[in-house]
């Protein structure tokens, strides 16, 4: 009996924004990527195909991340929501502080 207890205390312990934390930081990770990609862009240091390619990538990484959510209402989904609605051609600043709130959100957390 003592084992199930155990078992139940720590699967509880896996859940929630702890849980998240490693989302919140791939999330994080993912938007500075996708604002370089743009910036570079931009500044016409990549091709046409290789961005087209990163963006895709970069979207259906950031969608994976948003599903693998435990706590989907929380304010960190809501800003990998919406990164992951954000248009291919985002502004790199847009992103970037994207990238911030998702940091902050991270810092608090692991300093909880």
């Amino acid at each position: 009996m003592r084992r199930v207890w155990l078992f139940l205390l720590l699967a509880s312990c896996s859940r929630g924004q702890q849980a998240d934390l490693q989302y919140i930081s791939q999330a994080r990770s993912l938007a500075a990527e996708w604002a370089l990609i743009n910036q570079l862009s931009s500044d016409g240091k990549l091709t046409d195909a290789y961005v087209a390619a990163m963006h895709r990538s970069l979207r259906e990484q950031v969608q994976t991340t948003a599903k693998a959510l435990t706590e989907p209402d929380s304010p960190y989904a809501r800003e990998i929501r919406a990164l992951a609605t954000a248009p291919d051609n985002a502004p790199p600043q847009q992103l970037r502080a994207a990238s911030e709130r998702l940091k902050a959100i991270e810092d608090r957390l692991e300093s909880a």
